[in-house]
Formats: structure tokens, C-alpha cells, sequence
């Protein structure tokens, strides 16, 4: 499975002290979603590697009903780069809103620590295919700013 989808209630432990989920709350879920995501398709451990960038469009309140969307959006030999959208909204109307999103890249690892390979991704509906070339070209991007790295 290239997606899984995490739902629950805000519930007031995650609250800071302006009454919102802590931000670094949102982000643990986020790590938490891409961890399960990236451990379904490689079928083992998984560590995060990096998160890129995110912003926060709105915050989130105690009782929303909060889903973390993960989507495989590309595979390297021994890495797995994770789109992950945070929504949430009122569970009696139905209406979500976007919260935030950014791209996780986990790596596969053995029980010593060392990285494995993993099946290679191919997108198949037309909205992953266009995930996996803006993907793919913000990766040839990092890696003409960073060569070798």
C-alpha cells in the first residue's frame, strides 16, 4: 500500500497555551504518518531522514477532526520521499481544510542500522504521476545545488 491516512480527535492534552495544537505536535503527527507509510512499503524499519519545509495555514482546535494523509510520492534505491498533507475540520459538517504539508524522506535499514533496498514506486493515477515529477524535480534541483552530496 503507497498511502495511509491517520484520523483522530484534537484532544486538549495537544494544546499550547493559545488554546491550539502545539505545532510540534502537528509535527510528530506528521512523522508518525510518514513512519507508517514508509514501514507498509518497505515491509520493515524505517528512519526518518529528513522533513523538508512547512507552514502552518491555520491552526488546529481542541475536538477538530484531524487527518494526516501519507502518499508515497517517490522511491530511490534505498529511500522513500513521503507527501504528507495535514487537514482539519468540524466532524459534523464534514468540511476539512488544509493545515499544512511537506515531503519526508525515510530510509529503509536493517537491524544494524544500515540501509536496504526497496522496491522501486511506480505512480499509476495521473495525480500521483504529477506528484512524482515535481518529486523527482526538486530532487535533480538539490542535487545540481549540492553535488556529490
Amino acid at each position: 500500500m503507497s498511502s495511509i491516512t491517520l484520523r483522530f480527535l484534537a484532544e486538549p492534552a495537544t494544546l499550547n497555551f493559545g488554546g491550539k495544537v502545539y505545532g510540534g505536535t502537528v509535527m510528530k503527527w506528521i512523522d508518525d504518518a510518514g513512519y507508517a507509510c514508509a514501514t507498509r512499503w518497505a515491509k520493515g524499519y524505517c528512519v526518518t531522514v529528513s522533513v523538508g519545509s512547512m507552514r502552518f495555514a491555520r491552526s488546529i482546535a481542541v475536538g477538530d477532526l484531524v487527518e494526516v494523509e501519507a502518499r508515497l510520492a517517490y522511491t530511490g534505491r534505498t529511500s522513500m520521499n513521503i507527501s504528507v498533507e495535514v487537514r482539519c475540520g468540524d466532524m459534523k459538517t464534514g468540511q476539512m481544510v488544509a493545515v499544512t504539508e511537506c515531503l519526508l524522506v525515510f530510509a529503509a535499514v536493517d537491524v544494524d542500522g544500515q540501509t536496504i533496498p526497496v522496491k522501486a514506486w511506480l505512480p499509476e493515477t495521473p495525480g500521483d504521476i504529477a506528484l512524482a515529477q515535481r518529486v523527482k524535480a526538486h530532487l535533480d534541483a538539490a542535487r545540481a545545488r549540492h553535488p556529490g552530496a
